[in-house]
């Protein structure tokens, strides 16, 4: 099999995107505020996007279809309004798009964007949500890399007033249930097809990026990632278990240039990285202003008993503690990209303890631009990961599949209502200079 770079040289030159007119090694390094963002906090939820495939690729999950947004989206986003919301996390179906090299069917995204637009939603846009086009197979495929970037090109052209982009969204956990779990697209189970998905994950982010910041220079990407943690209650530690709470940083290692810990280092070689192609990823980060984006579930903190059973600790450590060391390891502004809670009652709880955490990590002058309760209306079999189609209904949107409101949905309007203009940093009003009664404004 071809290496990705071979793809990436064949369609887009040397192969190297450092020092690239509009990043690479001498692009924007993130650290701050992205200037031009809107001064006020940005309060968002999203609408369910997934659509990987399941049984060895004979079925494919699209939450668009089951949840019934294509037939109801003008109603969605009338809820998004309604609620007061002026950001949406919204993933376009790559897989339906790209319909083959150079060929796009854009009827729905046309539809579902202009009516954002109409309505005043400043999009997030999703552009690769845990699944590919069936031509392309899946994420072992090096090609994924060419045509994903040629795919978010064409975005970027055909909305030219979008800004904030999530290439692919959630890479560590998109090649861990890839091709580590065994559960989607591939189903494979081993460390090699995961550092392989992992890498041409990575990689379509970047090449995409470029495309996308020759369209507009200033994009904003926010990358959503899931916030892990393991704790090992063994009073002798195993390795393997070490190594996996270091391996949850990879993705964004590769995508920040970072150079990640010796073993992982180790671990990334021994499973089909070669030198090349870890030398291309730490040339330097991607273009635009880059955003941690870190989703959190109480189901993404676990823990290990002593006869090695996996339990859910829900928070012992939280978003704060979590999202804390991953700041402190990149120096990037933060956006809390995702949280909900599978049972209705406790959503409202939930979304108040994830508030505490944001208001906490913020007195530390931990740069945070927004938060998400994600989704909009209730999703279907995440309480399994998507593994089986069964129709389970998981009551954590902000409405229910009626678009009838949750408790949280009322919860979530008493946040807005207290809080909503609040600002990124910290009495950020001070920039915004108004002379009265001349009303001369000073934007800084």
């Amino acid at each position: 099999m071809k290496s990705f770079l071979t793809e990436i040289k064949d369609r887009f030159g040397d192969g190297n995107y450092e020092g690239d007119q509009f990043g690479g090694a001498q692009g924007h390094n993130g650290n701050g505020l992205p200037t031009g963002l809107p001064n006020n906090f940005m309060f968002a939820t999203g609408i369910e996007c997934s659509y990987p495939t399941i049984d060895h690729g004979t079925t494919r999950r699209d939450l668009l279809a089951e949840c019934d947004h294509y037939n109801r989206y003008k109603e969605d986003l009338g809820l998004v309004k309604e609620m007061g919301l002026k950001v949406l996390r919204y993933g376009l179906p790559y897989y339906k798009i790209q319909r083959g090299p150079g060929k796009y069917d854009w009827e729905f995204a046309d539809l579902a964007m202009g009516e954002m637009q109409r309505l005043g939603i400043t999009p997030i846009l999703d552009l690769m949500h845990f699944g590919v086009p069936d031509w392309l197979g899946n994420f072992q495929n090096p090609e994924l890399v060419v045509h994903f970037a040629d795919y978010c090109e064409q975005v970027a052209k055909r909305y030219p007033w979008v800004r904030y982009y999530t290439p692919v969204n959630e890479i560590y956990v998109t090649a861990k249930m890839s091709a580590k779990d065994g559960i989607w697209n591939e189903q494979l189970r081993s460390d090699k097809a995961f550092v392989t998905a992992l890498k041409h994950c990575v990689a379509a982010s970047i090449m995409g990026t470029q495309q996308i910041a020759k369209q507009r220079p200033d994009c904003v990407i926010v990358q959503s990632e899931s916030a892990e943690f393991t704790h090992e209650l063994r009073a002798e530690h195993t390795s393997a278990v070490q190594l996996d709470n270091l391996l949850r940083f990879t993705s964004l290692d590769l995508l920040y240039a970072h150079h990640p810990e010796g073993e992982v280092l180790n671990y990334l070689y021994d499973n089909g990285m070669t030198r090349r192609e870890y030398d291309w990823f730490m040339a330097g980060e991607p273009p635009g202003y880059q955003v941690m984006g870190n989703d959190y579930y109480g189901r993404n903190e676990k823990i290990m008993l002593p006869n090695g059973e996996i339990v859910t600790s829900m928070d012992v450590l939280g978003w704060y503690n979590i999202t804390r060391d991953y700041y402190q390891r990149y120096k990037k502004p933060v956006m809390h990209t995702e949280t909900n809670v599978l049972e209705a009652k406790d959503g409202p709880t939930w979304l108040w303890k994830q508030w505490v955490n944001i208001l906490r990590i913020r007195k530390e002058g931990v740069p945070v631009l927004g938060f998400t309760w994600y989704s909009l209306i209730d999703q279907i079999d995440w309480d399994k990961g998507l593994a089986t189609k069964t129709g389970t209904v998981n009551p954590c949107g902000l409405f229910d599949l009626d678009r009838r409101p949750r408790p949280v949905a009322d919860a979530y309007k008493m946040l807005l209502q207290e809080y909503g203009q609040i600002t990124i940093v910290p009495h950020g009003e001070l920039f915004e200079i108004t002379d009265r009664p001349a009303t001369l404004k000073v934007e800084v």
